[in-house]
């Protein structure tokens, strides 16, 4: 019996989630799936040039699962951009990444996802004394809801 897949933690959800080639109709194209956790992964390591093992810290995976969602992430649009195919990015197992906040006057902690501005004010008091949590510098924490088999729908 194979063992259930761990939930990714990914940074962010894509504002764009479709690509094609220019001047095709979409009714004559494959198309291939690249789940979120393939597109944080690219992200990470092509984008941010994180090595391998700090990039499987992120999301909170291993090293050799973050090869293989990278592997699999590459090989579709290798096969995608050579074959002419579009891409949609959609589902995965993933939960969003969470950053903790706290209020130091009224000592209020709370939680924002990854990628939203830094709360201005506390939601208890409105204290504009908002800081980060000391436990939670870095990257974000596991945390929030997500799509996928993972997600809190």
């Amino acid at each position: 019996m194979a063992r259930p897949k761990k939930c990714r933690c990914v940074g962010s959800e894509p504002n764009i989630t479709y690509f094609k080639p220019r001047g095709v109709p979409v009714c004559y194209l494959e198309e291939i799936i690249l789940v979120v956790e393939e597109l944080e992964a690219l992200r990470l390591k092509d984008i941010e040039g994180l090595d391998q093992e700090e990039a499987a810290k992120n999301m909170k995976i291993s090293r050799p699962t973050f090869h293989r969602v990278l592997n699999s992430a590459r090989a579709k649009i290798a096969d995608a951009l050579i074959k002419g195919k579009a891409i949609r990015i959609e589902g995965g197992d993933y939960i969003m990444a969470m950053r903790k906040f706290n209020c130091t006057d009224c000592g209020h902690k709370w939680e924002v996802a990854y990628g939203a501005a830094k709360p201005a004010k506390c939601p208890k008091c409105e204290s504009s004394n908002v800081h980060r949590s000391e436990e939670d510098k870095g990257y974000a924490r596991r945390g929030g809801a997500g799509r996928g088999r993972c997600g809190r729908d």
